[in-house]
């Protein structure tokens, strides 16, 4: 019994310290205000690691900044390749430098988010509704500059700490 309990709970820090790997070599320059700022599209895809299923998606992003430069409002449209379609708004509060702190309606808590070398990093926990009720998901997301003026969004998703998914989400200028 201690010996289960034991691998149980190394598995579960073992998947709460993976997190996405940031690009190699020198990134431009991305803080979160410049990376959803205005009006923007791109395409996604979550893909569950154990059985390989895949779930693609759309999305329209329109970013707003406050006039003090303080709070940056997000409001995400997703259509899913299934039909589903759905509304999520961000809303940050600028902390210290290379900071801010997020919500939206879904998440447990806030998210947190850091900027450092060029790179964005988000971690935060949501609830997410299905037909067999709600699942708590964790995500660690690293969102960086691409070629061509695209900004990559690359998840880590865990449940109960132990990483189930991936997400890739690529926005377009």
């Amino acid at each position: 019994m201690d010996r289960r309990l034991f691998l149980i709970g190394g598995l579960a820090l073992a998947g709460c310290s993976t997190l996405p790997p940031a690009p190699q070599g020198a990134s431009p320059q991305l803080t979160l205000d410049q990376a959803f700022l205005g009006r923007k599209t791109g395409t996604g895809l979550f893909r569950v690691t154990l059985t390989g299923a895949e779930r693609r998606f759309t999305a329209r992003l329109h970013g707003k900044l406050s006039r003090s430069g303080t709070r940056l409002t997000v409001v995400e449209d997703f259509v899913y390749d299934d039909g589903q379609k759905d509304q999520l708004t961000w809303v940050f509060d600028r902390q210290a430098a290379g900071g801010w702190i997020g919500r939206r309606d879904d998440t447990v808590g806030h998210a947190i988010v850091t900027e450092e070398n060029g790179v964005v990093r988000l971690a935060y926990t949501a609830d997410f509704k299905s037909l067999s009720g709600v699942t708590r998901l964790g995500f660690q997301d690293v969102i960086y500059r691409a070629d061509k003026g695209r900004i990559v969004n690359d998840a880590v998703v865990s449940r109960l700490g132990i990483p189930v998914g991936t997400v890739k989400f690529i926005i377009q200028g």
